[in-house]
């Protein structure tokens, strides 16, 4: 029997329809590079279907989905109704309000779509590949897989060999971890060292998803979700390991905070990012309809994450001011007061009678005006470079935070966050606990998806925020789809849904 292979970027537009197909694991394609043979056996091309995986983590640079998911359910966004608009039928509002469930339009789509990415690999290596196509399919493979565990707490595997009719087989948490780790030390030897390409996986990019992973082992092997977790220090010391091993690749950090998003950062602070698309939907879904670009008047942050900067931290940002550009309109960091053209005018805000278009801290999430709430941009449209899921001052502070958890180094934790806080242009610490390594990941790593792991991990993920006063604790993990449910009897529910 043939199989068709059709051009995912259809399946990101559509995904969230073919419940039957994408719940069971199963690929469809367009462009004949995979095939199951007579025997039942599979064939493929392996260079082609590894630079369609690659192409595949555009995904992740939508607003919607998998985004979503990791970040409109943590305290640093909010996503306002106004008028109509943003409304969708409260998709949007639920994610804040931490009341969706199993019938969830971006729950069913992120597991469609992150299943069916590590499905892909899964092809790749049973497509006889190279030795280097085999280890970037596994750190392929390991990078969905996590993201999988993180959010659903449970993965169904099925091999490529076996037929729809085959109910995948569901690996618990801890077991799914495994062998994600598994699959980044067998992937490190047959990758590049190359700190000046990002776009391919490479040791780096391996040994800082590895950090991430032992960072966050007490939360995916926790007899409760919902924690309490308990971090060992043998598992610290890993995290430490790692980190170390990403320094000596040549990794460091851009003292520029916003040049790390544009075209040209310097110090090579890029572990791992996406070479397709760009990431305009992260200024596009913040921005008001009467700044250059037009933006979607979409998404704010809250006072309360905002007021948590001091005054001179350059991660807050610069009010643009007029250069020629097309772009002075919109400034870095937090879009806050009075917004101005390229001229130097107070932009008018077309949407409300021509008045002068002002954000404004306060943000309602629902019936906001078209001026409420502070806008964020870390990606400019005048030099954005590529989408970043992987850079150097995460990895820097995943060090820190191990060694404050009990991890032994010859650094000291306090010291290594007051350089990064030095180099931002914040002032120093003089003491730190888990409030503040928590706040200071915030404010390093604002809207870059990384904030509800955290949350989880320092045990937040539960606590009030803006207009989200629901604190189930079982919500650290969401539910499996009910189509997945339907489709595959091995799968049980998360408790609580």
């Amino acid at each position: 029997m043939r199989l068709k292979y059709f051009n995912f970027t259809l399946l990101f537009a559509c995904s969230i329809f073919m419940f039957s197909a994408c719940t069971d694991l199963a690929v469809e394609e367009v462009d004949s590079i995979i095939s199951e043979n007579e025997d039942g056996t599979f064939s493929g091309d392996p260079t082609e279907l590894l630079s369609s995986a690659y192409k595949d983590l555009s995904t992740f640079i939508n607003q919607d989905g998998v985004y979503s998911l990791f970040q409109h359910t943590s305290d640093e966004m909010i996503p306002p109704t106004r008028g109509t608009d943003w409304g969708d039928n409260g998709i949007w509002r639920t994610l804040h309000q931490h009341t969706w469930d199993a019938t969830h339009a971006y729950v069913l789509s992120s597991w469609n779509i992150l299943n069916e990415r590590a499905f892909k690999c899964n092809q790749i290596l049973a497509s006889n590949p190279s030795a280097s196509e085999k280890a970037q399919a596994k750190f392929l493979r390991a990078f969905y897989t996590y993201q999988i565990l993180d959010l659903y707490g449970k993965v169904p595997f099925r091999g490529v060999n076996e037929g729809v009719d085959v109910d995948p087989v569901v690996k618990t948490r801890a077991e799914a971890l495994t062998d994600v780790i598994k699959d980044l030390n067998d992937a490190i030897p047959d990758l590049p060292s190359d700190v000046t390409n990002s776009t391919t996986a490479t040791k780096g990019a391996a040994y800082a998803l590895l950090a991430r992973l032992y960072l966050n082992k007490p939360v995916y092997t926790a007899s409760n979700p919902a924690g309490p977790y308990t971090f060992d220090a043998a598992d610290m010391n890993k995290v430490i390991e790692y980190a170390d091993l990403v320094t000596a690749e040549g990794y460091g950090l851009d003292t520029d905070y916003f040049n790390t998003f544009a075209s040209s950062p310097a110090n090579n602070p890029i572990i791992f990012a996406s070479a397709e698309g760009t990431p305009q939907n992260r200024w596009y879904m913040t921005l008001h309809y009467d700044q250059n670009p037009s933006g979607w008047n979409g998404f704010t942050t809250l006072a309360e994450f905002y007021n948590s900067f001091e005054a001179g931290d350059a991660r807050l940002g610069e009010a643009a001011t007029p250069d020629g550009s097309g772009f002075s309109g919109i400034g870095t960091g937090f879009l806050k007061g009075e917004q101005k053209n390229d001229d130097g005018d107070v932009i008018a805000n077309s949407r409300q009678g021509g008045i002068p278009l002002a954000f404004t801290e306060a943000i309602k999430l629902s019936g906001a005006q078209t001026d409420e709430g502070i806008r964020v941009i870390k990606y400019h449209p005048a030099d954005a470079g590529n989408y970043i899921f992987l850079r150097y001052a995460d990895v820097w502070l995943m060090k820190a935070e191990a060694i404050m958890r009990g991890g032994s180094s010859s650094d000291d934790a306090l010291s290594m966050v007051n350089t990064l806080r030095t180099a931002r242009g914040a002032s120093t610490l003089t003491a730190l606990d888990e409030a503040a390594m928590l706040s200071e990941r915030g404010r390093e790593l604002y809207w870059e998806g990384n904030r509800r792991t955290d949350q989880v991990r320092f045990g937040q993920f539960s606590s009030t925020w803006g207009e989200k006063t629901n604190t189930d604790s079982y919500r650290v993990l969401f539910p499996i789809p009910q189509q997945a449910m339907d489709s595959n009897p091995n799968l049980t529910q998360n408790e609580g849904y």
